[in-house]
């Protein structure tokens, strides 16, 4: 098997593209999760607002991860991996807007903000295995 050690750049560079996708979408998530609890203790309409504007921006972005996804699969059967059916972002279920603001709404949305970021954080640690492998290729590649 010869591995060209242009297609593990190629590889490594969108792994990173999602790895910094993830970052965002961390980030919205975290800020997101933070006005709810804002929000579950009164904050009212405008708390609401702009943990909804949080939410749809990490949806924006899950879509660029998603994109970024089928791209480093493609660059990654270059070099005989997989990302593996495990990985992958449609265990992402879409945030309901809710148009009544209740403690129970505000609860179940902030259970979802939760289970997002663990997700995340699953997806970052799958694409961090997939840039060791990488590193260990080039290693084992390099001086062909």
């Amino acid at each position: 098997m010869s591995i060209n050690a242009k297609e593990i750049v190629e590889a490594r560079v969108v792994a990173y593209e999602v790895l910094t996708l993830l970052g965002e979408v961390e980030k919205q998530l975290k800020s997101a999760r933070n006005w709810g609890f804002y929000d579950m203790l009164g904050g009212g309409f405008f708390s609401s607002w702009i943990k909804h504007g949080k939410v749809n921006k990490a949806e924006t972005l899950l879509r660029k991860v998603a994109s970024k996804l089928d791209l480093l699969q493609r660059e990654l059967s270059d070099v005989y991996i997989s990302l593996g059916p495990q990985v992958n972002i449609s265990g992402f279920e879409r945030f309901l807007d809710i148009a009544f603001d209740n403690i129970i709404s505000d609860w179940m949305v902030q259970s979802k903000i939760h289970d997002s970021l663990v997700q995340v954080a699953q997806l970052r640690a799958d694409i961090e295995h997939v840039l060791r492998t990488l590193d260990r290729l080039e290693r084992e590649h390099g001086n062909q």
